[in-house]
């Protein structure tokens, strides 16, 4: 398998400064957008193992992104981002399908922990395929 590929889904310019560096420290490669319309769009084009979604979007929510993405051949792990990070949107996240929650503002370490851990449960669940 190749490196890493992550998506950030995000209006906040913030975030993909801060997450674009974090990842530039690795052979990972990120890709950003920021819209359900534009994460679809690059979902479309490009195998992506995990996805980082802000709770809500402009144009839909992490919700509208699961359901959208979760029809592709190696769907990713999505992950949600939120200020509001807390045990009822976690169990949500979690019983809809979704992979984890990541407290905002982001905590390098953390973001780089928990997205190691999707990944390779993308990559295993891809090799079953």
């Amino acid at each position: 398998m190749g490196p890493v590929t992550i998506l950030l889904v995000s209006p906040a310019e913030e975030d993909h400064l801060l997450l674009s560096h974090v990842f530039s420290h690795s052979n990972w490669r990120f890709d950003a957008a920021r819209t359900c319309a534009e994460a679809l769009e690059v979902l479309g084009r490009s195998a992506i193992a995990v996805v980082i979604s802000a709770a809500e979007l402009p144009d839909g929510t992490w919700k509208d992104l699961l359901e959208k993405a979760g029809g592709a051949a190696a769907p990713p792990r999505l992950i949600v981002a939120s200020r509001l990070a807390d045990d009822r949107l976690w169990a949500e996240v979690l019983d809809r399908g979704g992979y984890d929650v990541l407290s905002m503002p982001f905590q390098p370490p953390e973001v780089i922990r928990v997205v190691s851990l999707a990944w390779r449960q993308w990559q295993d669940e891809s090799a079953r395929r």
